[in-house]
């Protein structure tokens, strides 16, 4: 007995031990250093260079190991067949988790036999400079991250938290993690929230995840506030799948939870360049193609943010910069003299997954546009994208809308329908003292359908016919004589007092082939000055060919009567008078006895009563 005490080594029981976990698990066990024992009520075993190994299918053999395994056990519940660690501190653990190929859970599932009795329970758990690998090839996903105890808070039984930093990739794109988390202990009941505060980079996206989430490893169910923000929405494509046009930068907070295929983003609030913007929002996974439902509002929306809708740019506003790549692709735009975006749609993403958005801002800032609000909703069906209705208010007034974007072919196929109703005049120049002086309402239709993959092609090959026109109202003579050239009554409101003058109707309708926009009938008819005008717009090559030629009804002695020459690009138009025909009176005047507005467009025109509402009328020579 003497001996054997003097010669007791623990080594002795490293093999039983192996095997026992081997039996329990399937799994084999090696310890390669020395095993030690301190017997006691709780006694404490220490075990160095262990080695836990893989499922079988798994092509990394290990699965976990550290350099030291030192774990207490209460030896009275022992006897009784119940299994009670106090606590288990780890030296350098490394730890492998990954999910099955074919489906069916991960190497964290064991074979643990019939399962009788009281499964074993740890109180608290301590690791040293730690290791954790988590890998799901299916979906391209890797974690990498150093994990750290803390102790809890002075006072309070809590166990210690994990302090997390490292590394991954989540579906094939790198992300940087790091933060806090619940005691790994908290992983043994899956049905149990486990509670954390990570927070991750991909690139220039971020995100804030704090709250608690349910059996994490597959990412069965959440409850987190989750912030969100990044330079650009579209950039959360690669991300999670999710296909949004390009934007300003954005943040966001709000309510993460899942139920089932479906990831809820509730509740959330924050901006989107200079816009605000809050509502709910659904994802749905597991279909033919993955299901976005939004209800979106936003109280002041900037509408140069809605830019990436049509594959523009967005002005750079405020202190983070813009996405670089937008940036170059403006000024490419700016280089060719160009205003209408050409940047591709991507057929890809349009029919990568379905959507059922709606929009609704109370209230728009557009310095050079007089829109007071939006209602819009989007459907996306398998490459179908309809918006019914997109409508705006605008001065007063309102223009409704449907648009439809066929992607289903490798060519968009796209159709507007717009009505223009009620639109104050005054109100399209609310920051211009003299048009403050203009009364009116407009109305018109526009009816285009076009071909092509960016919003350029598909209005440089736009056929349809566009109407716009206004009935009787008033605006400022001198706005008239100004487009009349008339020097002599133009000094005179200027050195004197502007007036209002009558206006009996204005309108241009337009056929449209090809893109190019050509006049039907183009007048402006006041009391004093009838404006006629014939010309074509090309919507491909973005230039402007148009010729007005004013008549004034009075006898000003210097009027010039000369037509003046709308020309140029969108980005550069010109303005000129045509002196080369001053003093003609024109073939087209003279050749007119009365002008009218085509019959579609006088529907929505309000002419008023009385003497001079015939519009056009008798031609005053």
């Amino acid at each position: 007995m003497l001996l054997l005490i003097i010669f007791w080594d623990w080594n002795w029981f490293k093999r039983p031990v192996e095997r026992i976990v081997h039996a329990q698990t399937g799994r084999v066990l090696q310890i390669g250093g020395d095993l030690d024992v301190d017997l006691g009520r709780v006694t404490t075993v220490r075990a160095d260079r262990l080695r836990f190994a893989n499922a079988d299918w798994a092509q990394d053999r290990t699965m976990a190991a550290a350099d030291r395994l030192e774990l207490q056990v209460e030896v009275f519940p022992l006897l009784r067949g119940r299994i009670r660690l106090p606590e288990i501190r780890l030296a350098r653990p490394v730890l492998l988790l990954e999910t099955n190929p074919d489906g069916n859970g991960g190497n964290w599932t064991f074979d643990m036999g019939d399962g009788d009795g009281e499964p074993m329970q740890i109180r608290r758990l301590w690791v040293d400079d730690g290791r954790l690998r988590f890998v799901d090839a299916s979906s391209k996903t890797r974690v990498d991250v150093r994990l750290v105890s803390r102790p809890p808070r002075a006072g309070t039984d809590a166990a210690p938290s994990i302090a997390i930093e490292g590394d991954g990739q989540w579906s094939g794109n790198r992300f940087t993690l790091e933060g806090v988390a619940e005691s790994p202990l908290a992983l043994q009941d899956e049905d149990k929230p486990y509670h954390l505060d990570l927070r991750a980079s991909a690139g220039t996206t971020h995100a804030h995840a704090r709250g608690s989430l349910t059996a994490p490893f597959e990412l069965r169910d959440f409850d987190l506030q989750f912030a969100l923000s990044g330079r650009n929405l579209e950039h959360l494509y690669p991300l999670v799948g999710v296909a949004l046009p390009d934007t300003p930068p954005y943040a966001l907070d709000g309510r993460l939870t899942r139920d089932g295929q479906t990831w809820h983003y509730d509740g959330f609030t924050g901006k989107v360049g200079q816009s605000d913007l809050g509502g709910s929002a659904a994802f749905t996974i597991g279909g033919e193609r993955p299901f976005l439902q939004a209800d979106l509002v936003s109280r002041r929306l900037d509408l140069d943010d809605l830019a990436g809708f049509i594959g523009g740019t967005p002005d750079a506003e405020g202190d983070a910069p813009l996405d670089p790549e937008l940036v170059r692709r403006e000024q490419a735009l700016a280089a060719r003299g160009k205003v209408i975006p050409d940047t591709p749609y991507e057929l890809g993403k349009l029919r990568s997954m379905d959507a059922d958005v709606r929009l609704h801002a109370q209230r728009i800032n557009a310095p050079r546009l007089p829109i007071d609000d939006m209602d819009a909703h989007l459907k996306l069906e398998a490459g179908l994208l309809r918006l019914d209705p997109l409508n705006f208010g605008v001065a007063g007034g309102n223009i409704r809308s449907t648009v439809r974007m066929d992607a289903r072919k490798d060519t968009i196929d796209t159709r507007l329908q717009a009505s223009v109703r009620r639109v104050d005049l005054g109100g399209l120049f609310p920051d211009t003292a003299l048009a403050n002086q203009a009364v009116g309402k407009i109305g018109g239709d526009f009816n285009l359908a076009g071909t092509g993959n960016s919003v350029a092609a598909m209005l440089g090959s736009a056929n349809g016919d566009i109407a716009v026109g206004m009935g009787k109202g008033r605006v400022s003579n001198m706005l008239v004589e100004l487009a009349g050239i008339d020097i002599y009554e133009t000094l005179k409101y200027l050195i004197g007092k502007d007036k209002q003058i009558p206006v009996r109707c204005a309108f241009a309708d337009f056929g449209v082939q090809k893109g190019v926009m050509q006049s039907r009938a183009l007048a402006f008819d006041t009391t004093d000055t009838l404006i006629v005008g014939d010309g074509r717009i090309d919507l491909g090559q973005e230039t402007l060919d148009l010729e007005l030629r004013p008549r004034p009804k009075d006898r000003s002695i210097l009027a010039l009567r000369s037509p003046l020459v709308i020309g140029g690009t969108f980005a550069d138009p010109s303005f000129r008078p045509d002196m080369a025909r001053l003093g003609l009176r024109g073939a087209l005047a003279l050749a007119l006895g009365s002008i009218a507005p085509p019959a579609a467009l006088l529907a929505t025109l309000e002419l008023g009563g009385g003497e001079d509402s015939n519009c056009g009328g008798a031609y005053a020579k």
